[in-house]
């Protein structure tokens, strides 16, 4: 049987650990934390399950818009002017895959086959792992101040229309009906039915790190601190407790997948994208959808633990502390969204969080073999579709493992792209 350490324990990681031992190998997973814990990106997302997420996040003419980047330390997405050095490689090759219309619509075509079946993909997921009710799929609504402002975003809704995305036009007062906790301004409305969503996923997480473990995996605590490649055979994973003899070995641990790539051959352009979030516990409102306000870019969700915003992009690194004035800004957007907030929250009624997406510059993952090792695949720098392309990357993974063809060309996705 075929030894397989997974080295992150993560949603990217457990999914590829459940179809890995599903083929019938034993199975390590790597994970220095605990695997839904606050620590962790896939704790602390948008909770979206979206097919519809096909749209990079460079676009023509964002270059205009870095000077306001690096001077508004509270917008959207800002830059942190001590750590733009170190950006500008990520930040060059960031504007470039954007540049073109054309350059958009193939990122999305690369993305599609990734997403296209994922609140189905992740509802089966998560009905073995006994919590099927943390999955649903009762569409995403997209608002607008109104038609103006969504035919502003006519080439990422073109993109999308292209790649099989279907959705429902909502006026002023079908959108009131639809959904009548947002506030008025909103007077134009987009449904996309067929997006999901996953609603608690530190939840869903720990489910899938015990369904691994029940599997007969084993969950290890730790991180890998390098790989022994012998002869380019890879012998073991390398960690601060010492080996894990393994015959191969999947590198999922997000944002800090880059040395371990390296080991393996690949030098990769990934950066994190540090995302913030806020969750109000009692909110006083109760959304029948999962809300993405076009003017504040951010997704508004109900979860469990209460409203739930989720957005900002911070490009400062991975040891910068956190900025909380950027969860702030979610928080006084949310009052934006949802009239009937409470002006005054008391703090025990409002948690803020931030995490680190891991983000390559073309909006692309990295997913295949290694250059190095072809005993190490890779399967990480998933940005803002982590969650969403958990659950195919896993069947994926365990295709190029087993030595299966996958089901679609992978190559968009190697790490050579960045020789």
């Amino acid at each position: 049987m075929t030894q397989v350490v997974v080295i992150g324990g993560g949603v990217v990681g457990l999914a590829c650990a459940i179809e890995l031992l599903a083929d019938g190998h034993v199975v390590s997973v790597l994970e220095p934390g605990v695997p839904g814990g606050e620590q962790a990106a896939s704790y602390g997302n948008g909770t979206l399950l979206n097919p519809s997420s096909v749209i990079p996040m460079s676009a023509p003419g964002l270059w205009k818009k870095l000077p306001g980047y690096l001077t508004d330390p509270l917008g959207p997405l800002t830059i942190r002017w001590s750590y733009l050095p170190r950006m500008l490689p990520w930040l060059r090759r960031f504007l470039a895959a954007g540049s073109t219309a054309a350059k958009v619509a193939a990122t999305a075509r690369a993305l599609r086959p990734l997403l296209a079946d994922a609140p189905a993909l992740h509802r089966r997921l998560a009905e073995q792992a006994g919590v099927g009710e943390l999955i649903g799929r009762g569409g995403v609504l997209f608002v607008f101040p109104d038609r103006a402002a969504f035919e502003a975003e006519a080439l990422a809704w073109s993109v999308r229309r292209d790649n099989g995305v279907k959705w429902l036009e909502l006026d002023q007062d079908e959108l009131r009906q639809r959904e009548p906790s947002l506030d008025r301004h909103y007077r134009f409305g987009v449904l996309v039915e067929d997006n999901g969503q996953c609603r608690d996923p530190g939840a869903y997480v720990a489910a899938l790190a015990e369904h691994v473990t029940a599997l007969g995996g084993r969950i290890v605590p730790g991180g890998a601190s390098g790989l022994r490649i012998e002869a380019g055979r890879l012998r073991a994973v390398r960690t601060g407790e010492g080996e894990i003899g393994c015959d191969q070995a999947v590198i999922a641990a997000g944002a800090f997948s880059k040395p371990l790539a390296l080991a393996a051959g690949d030098r990769v352009v990934l950066e994190t994208e540090r995302g913030y979030h806020v969750v109000i516990s009692d909110p006083g409102v109760e959304p029948r959808y999962p809300v993405m306000p076009s003017d504040g870019k951010m997704a508004c969700v109900m979860t469990p633990g209460g409203l739930r915003l989720a957005g900002q992009v911070e490009l400062a690194g991975l040891r910068a502390a956190p900025d909380w004035r950027r969860a702030e800004v979610l928080l006084a957007f949310a009052r934006k969204v949802y009239p009937a907030l409470p002006a005054d929250l008391p703090a025990e009624r409002v948690k803020l969080w931030m995490g680190h997406r891991p983000s390559t510059p073309d909006g692309l993952p990295v997913l295949g073999r290694a250059s190095g090792c072809k005993d190490v695949v890779h399967a990480f720098g998933h940005g803002h579709v982590g969650l969403t392309a958990a659950a195919m990357t896993g069947k994926l993974v365990a295709d190029l493992v087993a030595g299966r063809s996958p089901p679609f060309d992978l190559a968009p996705y190697a790490a050579a792209r960045f020789r």
